[in-house]
Order: C-alpha cells, then structure tokens, then sequence
C-alpha cells in the first residue's frame, strides 16, 4: 500500500484512503466505502489486495452510478451505466476478481452472498504482480490457490464451456497442480508464485466466460451464513461436489485427472475420472486445507436452508447435473 501510494502521490494524482473492507466484503463495507467516495469527490477507485477488496471497490462504483439497494442488482447484466474507472492492484493468486465481471457481496440482514454479474464490473486495469505476493502467509496462500483451482475445474466442467475457456481452465489446472505445494511450502519461490499468478488469472478467464457450478452457489452460502473464507469453502466442497458432477461428464474429469499428473493409462473413463478426485483430495490436505465442515463450526440444522439458498445463486445454473434440495444437502453431509 505504501509503494501504491508513493506513486500515485509523485505523479501528483490526490489520493482518498478507504481500508474498512473485511473478508466477504458486506454491504455495509460498499456504504462506508461510498461515503469517503463522495465526500472525497472521486474519480478512480484503485483497488489493492485480493477478492474482497476489489469487490468491494466495484460495489463503490456501482452503488455511485446506480439508485436504490445494492441487492436489487444481483443477477447478470442488470447494470444500466458505467462505473468509474477501477484499477485493480492484485496482491493474492486465487479470486481473479481483477479480471472478471463478478462482483460478490454479502447482504448483512439477510446473511446471504448475493453477485452481481456485468461487464460494467471490469475493471479498466488490471495489475497482477507476483513480487506483491511474497509476503502472504501459507494458510491464505493455500485458500486462494484452492480457489483458483475450484474456477478452473467449474468452468472446465460448466455447462457454458467452450473450446476457447477449456484451453484456459485446463493450463490453469495443470499451473495449480504443479506450483501450489511449491508456494505454500515456501512462499519466497518466486517461480511458483509468478505461475500461481498466471493461474489464477487463466482461471478467471475461463469463468468469466464459462460461469462456475455447484461449488461456489454452495460456498457462497457458507461465506454468507458464517463468514468462512471464500478459498476455503470452496476447498472443502470441491471434492465432494466433484463427486456429485462426475457422472454427468467423467471424459472432462479423466481429462482433470491427467492434468493433475495422475497415470491413466490404461484405465476406463470412470476410474480415471475418480482420480481426479483423489488428485483434488491430496493436493488440499497437502497445503493444510480443513477437510470437514465439522471443523469449520458449521451446524448441520442449516444444511437445508443453505441448500435451497444454493439453488436460487446465480452459479447453479451452469452445473453439468441439475440437482434439488435434497442432493445438495446431501452434499453439505458428505463434506460435514
């Protein structure tokens, strides 16, 4: 922030400060955020961190060009004018919010995530830098790589997919399975951490375009209900979600399972394609991720409600097998 701030104050550019934005951005945040914007008479909003941050920094832009409450936009295109420039500094390798058109924000009476999806959302500048991402612990490393992964397997697998986001989602999947050990086990590798970057970034190119699925509708409900790290719901789901997903595409999952460095030769497309899991499952308890929604203080009393909540989120309608409340509560007791 120092250095972001240095440089803009040298080429004479006056600059407002808003760090009131926590992890799941709320609401609350995007209107504490838009009272500094208008009292400071602003112009840009530059984003610097990871996800939150700049979706935060888009919900400042859009609550200052847009009337009424933020929630009634959730949905896709539902913007009507253009938000002002938003320059996105990224400093984590997992959301690709700085790339994308997603907007995630939590409604705080309701306890709900809610997204809005538009082009309007993009942001004019995008800065992924991974000298920025030295410093991050491993623990928040490992979150938001997992993220990265969770993009790229959704968008692989979506029913929105194309030859031009699979490309994207695939090399995106063989980065993570191959640097993020490397970044978490020492997060000075600055190798790992440059292809963690391009990663992420393939990623959010393959669902800015693709959509995701069944993960992150179901994440968004575990983000909103009990403010668990985005990377780390998504971490504990994906496994199972695959699960549920893997009849309705094992070619793309065998494809996954390759990816990921598994052998297999040989193999029917279904076993192959439950490596894939096995592959996804390692790879997260190797980097320390919680295994069990148990671990995470989740109560399975919510387990219905956050499954019908799941279903009405904008992300479940690309999920390769349509599914009802029943089977993605089932889902949440499979990964308790």
């Amino acid at each position: 922030m120092d250095k972001t701030l240095h440089y803009l104050r040298e080429a004479g550019i006056e600059v407002a400060i808003f760090d009131g934005v926590e992890p799941n951005p709320k609401d609350t945040n995007v209107r504490d955020g838009l009272a500094v914007f208008r009292r400071e008479q602003c112009d840009i909003i530059v984003t610097v961190g990871g996800g939150s941050p700049h979706d935060c920094g888009k919900g400042i832009g859009i609550a200052a060009t847009h009337e009424g409450d933020l929630y009634q936009y959730a949905g896709i295109e539902t913007l009507t004018n253009p938000l002002p420039p938003i320059v996105a500094v990224n400093t984590t390798a997992g959301t690709a919010s700085e790339v994308t058109r997603h907007c995630v924000l939590t409604n705080t009476e309701t306890r709900v995530k809610f997204v809005i999806v538009s082009w309007r959302n993009l942001p004019s500048v995008s800065i992924n830098d991974p000298l920025l991402m030295i410093g991050k612990p491993a623990a928040l490393t490992a979150a938001t790589g997992m993220d990265a992964l969770t993009h790229a397997v959704e968008a692989y697998i979506s029913k929105d997919a194309n030859p031009v986001t699979d490309a994207a989602a695939m090399q995106a999947i063989r980065l993570i399975a191959r640097n993020l050990r490397q970044a978490v086990a020492l997060g000075s590798n600055l190798q790992a951490r440059e292809n963690m970057a391009y990663a992420s970034l393939l990623a959010g190119m393959a669902f800015n375009n693709a959509n995701l699925g069944y993960v992150h509708a179901m994440a968004h409900q575990l983000g909103g209900l009990y403010d668990m790290p985005h990377g780390v719901a998504n971490a504990v789901l994906l496994p199972h979600v695959a699960r549920y997903n893997l009849i309705a595409n094992p070619e793309k999952f065998a494809d996954i399972a390759e990816l990921m460095g598994e052998n297999i030769t040989g193999l029917s497309t279904l076993d192959a394609a439950e490596k894939a899991i096995a592959a996804i499952t390692r790879l997260s308890m190797d980097i320390g991720i919680p295994q069990h929604l148990r671990d995470l203080g989740v109560k399975e009393a919510d387990f219905p409600y956050m499954a019908e909540m799941a279903l009405k989120d904008g992300n479940a309608f690309s999920n390769p097998r349509k599914g009802n409340e029943q089977e993605i509560a089932a889902i949440f007791r499979q990964a308790f």
